[in-house]
């Protein structure tokens, strides 16, 4: 990547930055046209494409070997977002339960703990239907679906390479499945003072604004929790074992010639969830394939546009003025609140690497180990790049996938969501002091 990197110029990073300009803008100035998949493909082409044919005609061997590792790479991102996605999706959590802040509260707390197993996607479809039920008779609830995208949507999904796009590019990229369990003590800090805060702000808001009438209603129409489509759990567990033991699949899938053994393997439980899975969790989760058919579309024009700015970063990341750590913390963040955290993660990382001096892969920021020419260790760096992109993805609806899905759910319901302001000035608020916190204990 560096190679190629020294003989690009710079402007070549101008598709990757225009194409992510469009996808933070467009939903905004112009939602009716960007809303359809076809105008979406049209952006990726126009971007990606050019970048794909100067890479293959421009720079021989060394061009084609990048296009196909990154081909390679995007075809791996879908199918696990896919199986997640399509597995999930069959799987609807029945019930009205009491929608008091101790039963939300505990929904916050699930919702943090398998957002890292099953995708923020897969558990905020999971989990944001029976949370909009169980609320259904109260009327001020803003705050519990602003809460939810802070939680399920984003920070819950910190601990493992299912939990976040950006993660599990850094995965495919050679960063260990079990090494962002490291990354517990800030998972738990954040998680967990942000759930507090949940909970002293629901029981005010339970005890002064809704009325006696409300509550008692509330009760009548409880019924207990259940669950339509419960072999697709079986099927969901086996897209998360799948993804855990792919050192081994990989290495039988070389043995018998079998390439992307583990992709086969996904997809063959897609279709399974999909041909013997109970059908009545989808019907009920109003299942549709317009968010991942969205996913695959606008991340093929930003895989594509993305190999020269990863290369060009790589090979002058010294020259961005981030030395520390918490710059990268800071500046990951940053970006992944105004654009999608999985092509911010890759920048900042192939930046790191830049940094560093060190020719690999992102898998080579895990050295523990101080490494010359900065005398810094690598992993500081990887862990900081790691929680920019996870955590701020909170800080606007743009900032990762699952926050606008929420917000749409929320509104289908009646519910008076934020404008992206009011959101982003809530998030303030609330993150933005604890990042700090985080900065201060775990960065500098």
């Amino acid at each position: 990547m560096q190679e190629l990197g020294r003989q690009l110029d710079w402007w070549w990073i101008l598709p990757f930055a225009g194409l992510l300009l469009c996808i933070a803008v467009l939903p905004l100035a112009t939602p009716h046209w960007f809303e359809r998949h076809r105008n979406k493909a049209v952006v990726a082409a126009v971007f990606g494409l050019p970048t794909v044919l100067y890479l293959l005609v421009g720079f021989g061997d060394v061009g084609r070997e990048q296009v196909l590792v990154t081909a390679e790479d995007y075809f791996s991102f879908i199918v696990l977002l896919a199986a997640l996605f399509t597995v999930s999706g069959g799987i609807h959590l029945t019930g009205n339960l009491l929608g008091t802040p101790f039963t939300n509260t505990v929904f916050m707390m699930v919702g943090a703990v398998i957002a890292s197993f099953i995708g923020t996607t897969g558990a905020a479809m999971l989990l944001v239907r029976p949370l909009l039920r169980a609320n259904s008779e109260r009327h001020h609830t803003v705050h519990i679906f602003v809460f939810t995208i802070f939680v399920i949507c984003n920070i819950g999904g910190l601990l493992t390479p299912l939990g976040d796009p950006p993660l599990f590019l850094g995965f495919l990229n050679g960063v260990d499945f079990t090494w962002t369990f490291r990354l517990w003590p800030e998972w738990l800090l954040v998680n967990s003072v942000v759930i507090v805060i949940f909970f002293a702000l629901d029981t005010y808001v339970y005890r002064k604004r809704e009325t006696p009438f409300d509550k008692d209603l509330d009760v009548v129409d409880y019924v207990p929790l259940g669950v339509k489509g419960a072999l697709n759990v079986a099927f969901l567990a086996g897209v998360v074992l799948t993804v855990a033991l792919s050192t081994h699949i990989n290495a039988v899938g070389t043995a018998l010639h079998i390439p992307f053994l583990r992709e086969i393997i996904m997809i063959a439980l897609m279709v399974l969830s999909l041909r013997v899975g109970s059908q009545e969790g989808r019907s009920l989760n109003q299942f549709t394939w317009a968010p991942i058919r969205e996913v695959a579309i606008i991340f093929a024009g930003i895989f594509a546009a993305m190999v020269p700015a990863l290369a060009l970063l790589e090979a002058n990341g010294s020259a961005l003025g981030l030395k520390e750590p918490w710059h990268f913390f800071w500046a990951t963040g940053g970006l992944s609140s105004v654009l999608d955290n999985a092509p911010t993660y890759l920048s900042f990382t192939s930046a790191a690497l830049g940094y560093l001096g060190i020719d690999g892969n992102i898998g080579s920021l895990m050295a523990a180990q101080p490494t010359p020419p900065t005398g810094q260790v690598p992993a500081d760096f990887l862990a900081a790049i790691s929680l920019g992109a996870v955590f701020m993805g909170a800080m606007t609806y743009i900032g990762n996938a699952p926050n606008f899905m929420v917000k749409s759910m929320a509104e289908e319901q009646g519910i008076r969501m934020p404008s992206f302001f009011g959101y982003t000035a809530y998030a303030a608020l609330i993150l933005l002091p604890l990042f700090a916190v985080v900065t201060l204990v775990f960065l500098v």
